[in-house]
Parts: C-alpha cells; sequence; structure tokens
C-alpha cells in the first residue's frame, strides 16, 4: 500500500503510515489526472514552438518577396506538426533539448 510521509517540526522527525481508503483515492485520482493532462500540455507547447516559427518566417510571405520553395515546403512541415506527430515519444522528441537549450529535432531547422 502507499505510503505518505510526515514531518513532525517539533521533533524534527519523519514517520511514514499508510494513507486511509478515501486519501488513497484522491491520491490515485491526482496521479490519473495528472497523465491525462501530460499530452495535452505537450502538444500545446509544440503547437506554441510551431506558431513562433511561423511567426518569424512571416516577413517572408509579404507581396514583395518571393517566397523560395525551401521555405514554403519547411513552413508547411511546421504547419503538419500536429497531425504528421501524435504519440508522446514523438512529443518528446519533438521537445527534446541539447545542453544550451536549444531544440534539437529537425523538424524545428531553419528553412
Amino acid at each position: 500500500m502507499t505510503k505518505r510521509a510526515i514531518y513532525n517540526v517539533k521533533t524534527k522527525e519523519w514517520r511514514h503510515e499508510d494513507y486511509t481508503g478515501a486519501e488513497l483515492e484522491e491520491y490515485n485520482a491526482n496521479v490519473k489526472a495528472h497523465e491525462d493532462n501530460r499530452l495535452p500540455k505537450k502538444l500545446n507547447r509544440i503547437r506554441e514552438i510551431r506558431n513562433q516559427k511561423l511567426q518569424e518566417t512571416d516577413y517572408l510571405g509579404v507581396s514583395d518577396n518571393i517566397m523560395s520553395e525551401a521555405v514554403k515546403t519547411k513552413r508547411q512541415e511546421w504547419r503538419d506538426i500536429p497531425s504528421t506527430y501524435t504519440t508522446e515519444e514523438e512529443y518528446d522528441l519533438l521537445l527534446t533539448k541539447n545542453e544550451q537549450r536549444n531544440l534539437t529535432h529537425a523538424v524545428w531547422s531553419k528553412p
């Protein structure tokens, strides 16, 4: 059974005790809610990054500028991300960063 840790400030000691039935139900509900929210949060972050990348290249589409095929292809690739990448493992790869906190997946490369 799952135990909870309780710290006594006066004695500066920890003790562990079992959750009651109701507490365990609440704990399990919280764990499930967190897991249920994980994928939408990752997808929302991916969409934010995608929208930022599209915004950064919007100026290339103004009327006095001709957008290259490479830029058109990359922008379409970014717009297709939600349908191209659909699993949590793929989301994790899209969100992977290096030591400098830069996204590492090739889909984020500049056109």
